[in-house]
């Protein structure tokens, strides 16, 4: 049985540990005194992502291993937030790369999945009938306005305004600081998820122009959940920054928000003729190559490891 990778072990974040191979299996070895190592086993076959924040040593070993068991491994800062290289697996297939660029190659599926992105940050109710993408910028834009307004009256700050300035970084408000820290916090988070299911972050639907357009776009769907109420929260705070990576890395625990990001980008990226449900099993599973074809214009497929010079053997 392949593992889900939407299940709650799909991913796990380490850090301060060395991670080994044994005679019994992969496993993070936990220094708690000068004479005492406490070992912690990983359950390789159920893991779709490991995480590895800083601290964190590996062997050659266990990556093997890792790698045999089909599980991506990826270098992330504190918490698993920014996430700065990826190993992925020999058996895990370009399904959803495939799925990925074909939708963002043809532009009536790049510009449905591009209204899907913007539908999904509003109410069914919010929505009228038939609606473009230029209408739905424009919605948007009028949601957060009207977001950042609600949330500046809770916290008794007055009217607020978006900058993002780097050249002049600690000239800005706490509110625009904490932001900004934590919307790198979840674009780590993203980033993750999508190299976990071997997608290209490259290749975006509403952003485009960056090695992280996709990335943006997927964090997009949970800023005003996520980042926009924390930054505001902390409007007070004498170290936002610090302070919402701190608060951010203490969400993920309730908010549960890899297994929810893998859901919704497969099901962003699944045709909707292939798409048969809320629960759809096909979709959830997690997609490891059983053998390499070659590619066909006419078949889509034909093996590979076969002689097709005529006559050949």
């Amino acid at each position: 049985m392949l593992p889900r990778v939407a299940d709650s072990l799909s991913f796990l974040y380490l850090d301060m540990v060395r991670v080994v191979q044994d005679d019994t299996g992969v496993c993070a070895q936990i220094q708690v005194g000068d004479d005492r190592t406490d070992l912690v086993y990983l359950p390789t076959a159920a893991l779709s992502c490991l995480l590895l924040g800083p601290g964190v040593s590996i062997t050659t070993p266990a990556l093997t291993t890792l790698a045999r068991h089909g599980t991506s491994v990826v270098c992330t800062g504190a918490g698993g937030v920014r996430a700065y290289a990826g190993i992925l697996p020999d058996s895990l297939t370009t399904h959803w790369l495939e799925q990925q660029v074909t939708a963002w190659s043809e532009p009536a599926r790049r510009l449905d999945i591009a209204t899907r992105m913007y539908g999904m940050r509003f109410d069914a109710t919010e929505l009228p009938g038939a609606v473009t993408l230029e209408q739905l910028r424009g919605m948007e834009g009028q949601r957060m306005k009207a977001l950042y307004k609600i949330l500046a009256q809770q916290h008794g700050i007055g009217r607020f305004r978006r900058n993002y300035h780097p050249d002049q970084w600690h000239a800005q408000d706490p509110v625009n600081l904490a932001l900004s820290a934590a919307n790198t916090c979840l674009y780590g988070i993203v980033h993750a998820a999508l190299l976990a299911l071997g997608l290209s972050p490259a290749l975006g639907f509403v952003h485009a122009g960056t090695q992280h357009a996709f990335v943006y776009d997927i964090a997009d769907l949970y800023k005003a959940e996520t980042t926009l109420p924390l930054a505001f929260a902390l409007h007070q705070s004498s170290n936002p920054e610090q302070e919402a990576r701190r608060r951010f890395r203490e969400d993920l625990r309730l908010l549960r928000l890899l297994p929810r990001i893998v859901h919704d980008v497969q099901t962003l990226l699944t045709p909707a003729q292939a798409d048969t449900g809320p629960d759809d099993e096909d979709r959830s599973e997690r997609r490891d190559v059983q053998m390499v074809h070659l590619w066909d214009p006419k078949t889509g497929t034909l093996p590979a490891g076969v002689n097709y010079a005529s006559g050949g053997t």
